[in-house]
């Protein structure tokens, strides 16, 4: 038998799809609960083959006190949590799903995006709380859309993306991303710009990068006193990669004219955070991603993936594929 632990699961989740592709004679599948320190992934992971984990971390410490673990499947693109490289040295896979929920997340991003330009959350907040006058009064300062300037922090698959909806919009897209060729930005007619290009010409900087040691802190109070004060930041990627409290600062001081954000640096977000004091900010609880019937393929394609390890296979996507030569068996 098999043992396939999931490590993300809160006590009294009802999973559907995994338990179906998971229902085999050969496998054991069983729910840990959510694992939020390395202590309880250790006891959760000791003896099992695989595991399915959301944003719980696996660590060093997590990797060499499981002796049995071949897999561990990510629901979803990001690994930031998980230490690929002693992954790596102990022979574990990390697959992750580098495909998933692209369009979901442009989509988010582009809705973030309009929302900003025609204050659709603020006009309607005003219109309730104060009136018609009140929330005609608020219409001005607004942008065309069309012609203005969508700044790309990141041009990979979800940064090419929103970039394709922007076009469609008649806007300019410009974007910084030194790990794509220039052929891709050509082909696409996007400009490609340095990192403080984007902060200057950007009226609508949107943030698609994923969060390593290199992003983390990336958009900070040098990139923010860059922006026009009249554009607004969107971030749809990791909370950490914008430097949050100086983000409060620069709208605290009208460094810019607002953002919208779906991820924070600490989640969940509390009510009483400075972010949701400010009416130019609009706020989403890390849900770009969702849609129905993404996720529910997205929970199949986990447990597939699980399941073709455990069984001497190899998942969709491997994470660290260095592991290749040398992976447990």
């Amino acid at each position: 038998m098999k043992l396939i632990v999931h490590t993300g699961a809160a006590p009294g989740t009802v999973l559907v799809e995994e338990p179906q592709v998971l229902n085999v004679p050969d496998v054991e599948f069983v729910l840990r609960g959510k694992c939020s320190t390395p202590a309880q992934l250790i006891e959760a992971v000791r003896d099992a083959d695989a595991a399915l984990c959301s944003s719980e971390p696996f660590t060093r410490e997590v990797f060499a006190n499981a002796p049995r673990l071949k897999v561990v499947v990510r629901y979803g693109i990001g690994v930031d949590t998980i230490d690929l490289e002693a992954a790596t040295e102990h022979g574990v896979v990390i697959a992750n799903f580098p495909d998933f929920c692209i369009d979901e997340v442009a989509n988010h991003a582009l809705v973030l995006l309009l929302d900003c330009a025609k204050k659709i959350t603020r006009l309607d907040r005003t219109l309730r709380e104060k009136g018609w006058a009140a929330a005609r009064n608020a219409l001005t300062p607004m942008g065309t859309i069309h012609h203005q300037v969508v700044g790309l922090v990141g041009f990979g698959n979800i940064g090419q993306a929103l970039a394709q909806r922007a076009l469609a919009l008649k806007m300019q897209v410009i974007a910084y991303d030194p790990y794509v060729a220039a052929d891709v930005f050509e082909k696409m007619g996007v400009e490609q710009v340095s990192l403080q290009e984007v902060a200057q010409r950007s009226d609508f900087v949107s943030v698609h990068v994923p969060l390593t040691a290199e992003t983390r802190g990336l958009i900070d109070a040098t990139f923010l006193q860059a922006m026009r004060p009249s554009a607004y930041l969107i971030n749809t990627s990791r909370g950490p990669v914008v430097n949050e409290g100086e983000l409060i600062a620069a709208l605290r001081d009208g460094t810019i004219a607002g953002a919208a954000l779906d991820v924070y640096q600490t989640e969940p977000i509390p009510l009483d955070h400075p972010l949701c004091q400010f009416d130019n900010v609009v706020l989403t609880p890390h849900s770009a991603s969702y849609a129905d019937a993404t996720f529910a393929s997205m929970r199949r394609r986990v447990a597939q993936s699980a399941l073709a390890v455990v069984r001497g296979g190899l998942p969709e996507f491997v994470a660290n594929p260095a592991v290749l030569a040398n992976r447990r068996r």
